[in-house]
């Protein structure tokens, strides 16, 4: 509280603030009147309304209780409390009135900014905007040992306009680095060189004693030793690491010019020359070689076929199963005909980079016309020639095989290039490609018959130390469904059976043992089978050998074993004794009851209640046969000579028919092979007495056990 004792007024009690801020109504009445009656002025702010300003003051003066007070006791009240500007620095009276001005530059405090003073607990002198004597509230602040609120200090500067920030700007240089942000400034002086100091005027700087300054300048020495060995360490690594970088970037650099993206070449260009694969070297497919005859004619003399006008072909599609020698063909054409061979594979043209299999093969069309007469190879050719879909995965992956066309049959002439291309997958290729004109010949490689596989073998055993007296016909025989390659793995297997035995040639046991790894797997002779299931195994598998050797019609017995192999316990191969092209309904009928003759004999010996599990992969072949014979053969007599090829799509009375053929045909079946087992009975106890013996039995042991003879202990 603020206490104001006046002669002409009674004791008021007001509030500070109260009476600060109404004093200074009233002097801002006073001086905007003093403004509105100047014409210019330098520092103009918005001008207000001298009227305005005085009502203010009078309700501020109402509310303190001052309004009774006179204009000269107001005019005193106001010259002895606020400050004013001293008599030297006043400035000059316009109109006969104090012009006030405002000041647009804060000061660091916000009580000086308000009032015109620093406050401080002991008087301080007068300042700028005080007046001489101080007044009566800087005597009040100066009697006050504690300022109790917190006062409020600001170090910016209030501008009014864009153009009054460049003007002072321009005024104070000095003050420019305020406004530089402190990194760009600590980039900017970041090189300037400091101020250098002396040792000796840091020894003297330190106050170091006389004596500890040897010992002094030693250590600092030592210290920017270290420092310096530091530093260069640094700048060694720093040095090695940049020529490491720079050795992997000219690396990374060599690396990508070789890559395709770059240059588009392969090393599938440069040709290679097959002058030690002939037709001699291909065995087991007499047709394809007599058709690709043509094409070597036309190699080694073209003027034969182009005198008469014809046109030969350019490309040839060998088509066949994977392992039959079509890549062979392919060496022995260019081997024979004795010109360049160039080799690709379909899956080479395929990259990540658009563009790459379209250069590729630019480049290799290129080379070969460069060295025609020659041979291009594609191997593989449906994953490069495949159908041309539209794909928003995929868009340019239709380059690759529309430059492979225009290659072949384009604007451009392709003289002396023959083209030929393998495939496992012709369904796959796109019609552009194998039409006449690109494709023109298609060449069919099938599996090897038992006269092909039969030279197959040959040519492979004479590549190995064998037994003379081994007939590689009856191998073919019992390896029926095998390729070239199939059967070189079969030697190659017999080959490493009799080294591992120690044996000093390679003998039919021993071909026979590498042909049934292939085709049931590999002797599990680690299983622990107990006696119960060893003889349900042998009976089960004597009943199959008895069904098939008294059975007409039915293929020939090879073996029975009881050994396990795969995942099977036993097994009884059969072997045709040519190739089947054909097969009758008596045939397929024997087959069944084959089939049926495992659990006949398990039901027969053991009873129908210890029947195992063994007969499902019988069943399975016996119930497609039956399937085959009503709906694709025509071999049943209710539903007549009509296929059923999509069972899903008849009525469900026929399916109900189909299903009631298939089931009379396996019941016959059933009842024959249990007949003929019950009719030999003695034969089937004894072979199976013989495979627990012995444990596998070739054909010739199957013929004297049930012919009743011994056999010769082995």
């Amino acid at each position: 509280m603020f206490s104001l004792s006046s002669s002409v007024q009674p004791q008021v009690t007001v509030p500070l603030t109260h009476l600060i801020n109404a004093l200074h109504s009233l002097r801002s009445s006073v001086g905007s009147s003093s403004s509105a009656s100047c014409k210019s002025r330098k520092h103009q702010e918005h001008p207000s309304d001298p009227e305005l300003h005085a009502a203010e003051a009078q309700l501020n003066l109402r509310e303190l209780g001052l309004s009774d007070l006179g204009n000269q006791q107001l005019t005193e009240l106001v010259n002895r409390v606020l400050p004013c500007f001293s008599p030297q620095e006043a400035p000059l009276p316009f109109g006969g009135q104090t012009a006030w001005r405002t000041s647009h530059v804060s000061t660091n405090s916000f009580f000086h900014n308000k009032h015109g003073f620093l406050w401080s607990p002991t008087p301080v002198p007068a300042v700028v905007l005080m007046r001489q004597q101080p007044s009566l509230l800087q005597a009040v602040c100066a009697e006050l040992q504690h300022w109790p609120v917190l006062v409020q200090r600001r170090g910016f500067k209030t501008l009014r306009s864009k153009t009054r920030r460049v003007q002072s700007a321009f005024q104070r240089p000095g003050e420019s680095d305020g406004f530089t942000p402190s990194f760009i400034k600590g980039f900017l002086t970041r090189d300037k060189p400091g101020e250098l100091e002396s040792l000796d005027g840091l020894l003297k700087d330190k106050n170091v004693p006389a004596g500890q300054q040897d010992a002094f300048k030693r250590g600092f020495a030592e210290g920017f030793l270290k420092a310096q060995a530091l530093t260069q360490r640094t700048q060694d690594s720093l040095r090695r690491t940049r020529l490491i970088l720079l050795v992997l970037l000219l690396v990374g650099l060599y690396g990508l010019s070789k890559t395709p993206f770059i240059s588009g070449l392969d090393s599938a260009v440069d040709p290679v020359q097959m002058k030690n694969v002939t037709f001699e070297h291909v065995k087991g497919v007499e047709e394809a070689k007599n058709e690709l005859q043509e094409v070597v004619e036309f190699l080694k003399n073209p003027q034969k076929f182009t005198a008469l006008g014809g046109k030969l072909p350019k490309g040839v599609l060998l088509v066949g199963p994977p392992g039959t020698g079509k890549t062979l063909l392919a060496r022995a054409v260019a081997g024979e005909a004795d010109v360049p061979f160039y080799y690709a594979s379909g899956s080479e043209f395929d990259e990540m980079f658009v563009g790459v299999g379209a250069s590729r093969i630019r480049n290799l069309f290129r080379e070969a016309k460069a060295n025609a007469p020659c041979v291009i190879f594609i191997d593989e050719l449906d994953s490069v020639g495949g159908k041309r879909i539209e794909s928003p995965m995929h868009p340019y992956s239709r380059q690759t095989i529309n430059q492979l066309l225009a290659e072949m049959d384009g604007f451009k002439p392709n003289e002396g290039v023959i083209i030929i291309g393998a495939t496992n997958f012709p369904e796959a290729l796109d019609n552009a490609l194998i039409r006449p004109g690109r494709f023109d010949m298609q060449v069919t490689v099938p599996k090897p018959d038992v006269k092909g596989r039969t030279e197959i073998l040959n040519w492979y055993l004479k590549k190995i130390k064998v037994d003379p007296a081994i007939e590689a016909k009856i191998i073919a025989r019992g390896t029926v469904g095998f390729s070239g390659a199939d059967l070189e793995n079969l030697v190659n297997q017999a080959a490493l059976k009799a080294a591992v035995d120690g044996k000093d040639m390679v003998t039919l046991k021993e071909l026979e043992f590498a042909k049934d790894k292939i085709l049931m797997g590999p002797e599990r002779r680690s299983a622990e089978i107990d006696n119960k299931n060893k003889r349900i195994t042998a009976y089960h598998e004597s009943g199959h050998a008895i069904v098939a050797y008294y059975t007409k019609d039915a293929m020939p017995i090879n073996k029975a074993t009881i050994m396990p192999r795969g995942p099977s316990l036993g097994h009884v191969s059969m072997l045709p004794e040519n190739d089947r092209w054909s097969e009758t309904r008596s045939q397929l009928l024997a087959q069944m009851d084959v089939s049926m003759g495992g659990r006949v004999a398990e039901e027969m010996i053991f009873g129908h209640e210890y029947i195992t599990t063994g007969a499902s992969s019988d069943f399975d072949s016996a119930t497609k046969i039956a399937k085959l014979m009503v709906t694709r053969f025509g071999m049943c007599e209710k539903l007549g000579v009509m296929t059923y090829p999509d069972m899903t799509a008849q009525s469900p009375e026929t399916q109900a028919a189909v299903e009631q053929e298939v089931r009379a045909l396996l019941k016959e079946s059933y009842d024959r092979a249990k007949a003929l087992l019950k009719s030999h009975a003695k034969e089937h106890r004894n072979l199976a007495e013989a495979l627990l013996m012995y444990e596998t039995l070739d054909a010739k042991e199957i013929q004297l056990v049930l012919e009743g003879k011994t056999l010769e202990t082995r």
